[in-house]
C-alpha cells in the first residue's frame, strides 16, 4: 500500500513547507518495484559502478540485486520510501528485516542534482522513525570503503563504526554499522 505525507526540507520556512508549495518534500511510502524510484536506483547503480568498478569480471552495482523487492515490503518486515519534489523522486531509501528486533537499512540515496540538502537525514530520519514504530530496536547498515560521504553521515547520525576507524578501509571493505533506536534517538541528527 502506497501512503504519503507532506514534511519539510532543510532550511524552508514553515510557509514554503506546505503542501503544494515548490518547496514542499512529500514522503511516499511505497514498493520498491514502484517505477517512480528506478531514476534513483539507475543512478545508484551507475556509481557503484564508477567507484567500485568491475569484481571478477562482474559491476559492482549487480550489489543491488542481491535484496529483492519483496525483501522491503511492509509484509516482510520492511519499507521503502520516495522522497518527492514537484513530481520529481529526489531521494529514497529502504530497511528490511534482520530479526525480531534489527532492521538494516539499504539503498538511502539523493539524486546528485539533489544533493547538500539534508535529503539523505531525511531519509534516514525517517526510516529510523517507522523502524522503531515498527517495534525494532536496532538499526544496522552497511557502507563501502569508497562512500566517504555515507562513513561521515552515519557518524554524525549516532552510528557506531563496528570496525576500527583508523583500519585500512579499502581492506575492510564493507563497513557496517549499528545504531540503538529509541524515542530520543531515532531520527535525530
Amino acid at each position: 500500500m502506497t501512503t504519503d505525507h507532506t514534511i519539510p526540507v532543510a532550511g524552508a520556512t514553515d510557509a514554503t513547507a506546505t503542501a503544494g508549495t515548490s518547496d514542499a518534500v512529500t514522503v511516499l511510502w511505497t514498493s520498491a518495484d514502484d517505477p517512480r524510484a528506478a531514476p534513483l536506483v539507475a543512478e545508484l547503480s551507475r556509481e557503484y559502478d564508477e567507484r567500485y568498478g568491475l569484481n571478477d569480471g562482474i559491476p559492482s552495482s549487480v550489489e543491488l540485486s542481491r535484496y529483492p523487492a519483496e525483501l522491503f515490503a511492509e509484509s516482510h518486515g520492511g519499507a521503502f520510501l520516495l522522497l518527492v519534489r514537484n513530481g520529481e523522486t529526489i531521494a529514497g531509501g529502504a530497511f528490511k528485516k534482520v530479526d525480531a528486533t534489527t532492521a538494516e537499512i539499504k539503498r538511502v540515496w539523493a539524486s546528485s542534482a539533489h544533493r547538500r540538502q539534508g535529503l539523505a537525514r531525511r531519509v534516514m530520519a525517517e526510516l529510523e522513525s517507522e523502524a522503531l514504530r515498527r517495534g525494532y530496536s536496532v538499526a544496522a547498515l552497511t557502507t563501502g570503503a569508497r562512500q566517504p560521504e555515507a562513513v561521515q553521515l552515519y557518524l554524525a547520525l549516532g552510528y557506531s563504526p563496528l570496525f576500527d576507524l583508523d583500519g585500512d578501509l579499502e581492506e575492510i571493505s564493507y563497513l557496517h554499522f549499528e545504531k540503538r533506536l529509541t524515542g530520543e534517538t531515532a531520527g535525530m541528527s
